[in-house]
Order: structure tokens, then C-alpha cells, then sequence
């Protein structure tokens, strides 16, 4: 019996290879351009179920609000328009949280897997993405709005939590006179 052990698990796993599995070939084969599209598409940028969730339960709060409004920057995923509040989802991965966060090590740890050439496009899209990020909400306090940016994981380990602390924060906000 043959045993795996993959890099990328933290204790290598091992894992039995059956005569019946056929070992993949030692040569790399990169994906072509119509089956990375068809990966790319299956990845949802809104209406995921943590988005759907959240929203669910503001719904249930008596709370109404609008959708990804295209006039305004970033897109949000939710808007109180009345209290002048967006909302955004962000994704920890897509929206570099260890960069936001932390010091970015594990992203960079996670980056030295890759080719040399693919790691600067890598690095830059993620720090690009944070620029933007900042830049969108920037724009929105400009004009009045209150941002609110919750991360995906915390949003989905406690929806009720999440949608409590915007209600709250809505309702406060839409009491204020003009």
C-alpha cells in the first residue's frame, strides 16, 4: 500500500492509494481558458448564502433595505437608504484580510507556493484590492454615507450577532434628524 502525504496539510495527512486509483501524471497540465472560466463563473460575488443569511435576518428585524445599487461606488451589497448606510460582505480571501488585519504572513506563505512570475501579479492584485476597497469607502463617508464592513467568516459564525450590531446601528442612524 502506497500513502500520500500532501504538502499542504499542517501534519501531512497520509492517505492510501488503492490499486484501483490511478496516480495522476507527474507533469502539470494548466487548466485551458474555457475551464477556468467555467471555475471563475461558479464563484458567486453576490448572493451567497452568507449574504442571503444576513439578509434574512435583517429582514426578520422588520429591517428593508436595497441591493447591490449600481449608482453607488463599490456596488454594496445592502443599502438603508433612508439611514444612509451600506453595507459590504467581504470575502476573507478576495478581500485580503491577513493584509487588512495582520502583517499579511500567511497570505505571502501562501503566495511562495506559486511560480515567481505569478506571485508579484498575485501580491499586486490583493494590495490593489485593498486600495480600492479603501478608496470606495472613503468615497461614500464623502458623501454622507456610513460604511459598514463585516469579513465573511465572522458574518457566518454569527448571523444574528451581525445583523443585531447593523440594526442597531441603522435604526440609530435613521432617528437623527437631518
Amino acid at each position: 500500500m502506497t500513502l500520500y502525504a500532501s504538502p499542504l496539510s499542517a501534519g501531512a495527512l497520509a492517505i492510501p492509494l488503492s490499486s484501483t486509483i490511478q496516480r495522476m501524471p507527474a507533469r502539470y497540465r494548466p487548466k485551458s481558458a474555457d475551464e477556468v472560466r467555467r471555475n471563475m463563473t461558479a464563484i458567486r460575488s453576490s448572493e451567497n448564502k452568507t449574504e442571503v443569511s444576513l439578509r434574512r435576518a435583517l429582514h426578520a428585524m422588520g429591517l428593508r433595505y436595497r441591493k447591490y445599487a449600481a449608482h453607488l461606488p463599490g456596488r454594496p451589497d445592502i443599502i438603508f437608504a433612508r439611514a444612509r448606510t451600506v453595507i459590504f460582505v467581504d470575502g476573507d480571501y478576495w478581500h485580503a484580510r491577513e493584509l487588512v488585519e495582520g502583517t499579511g504572513r500567511d497570505l505571502r506563505r501562501r503566495l511562495q507556493r506559486l511560480p515567481l512570475e505569478k506571485r508579484e501579479y498575485w501580491r499586486e492584485k490583493f494590495r490593489g484590492r485593498v486600495v480600492r476597497d479603501r478608496a470606495i469607502t472613503l468615497a461614500l463617508e464623502a458623501d454622507g454615507w456610513l460604511v459598514i464592513r463585516l469579513w465573511e467568516s465572522d458574518v457566518r459564525r454569527d448571523v444574528e450577532a451581525a445583523a443585531r450590531g447593523i440594526a442597531a446601528r441603522v435604526r440609530r442612524r435613521h432617528r437623527r434628524p437631518s
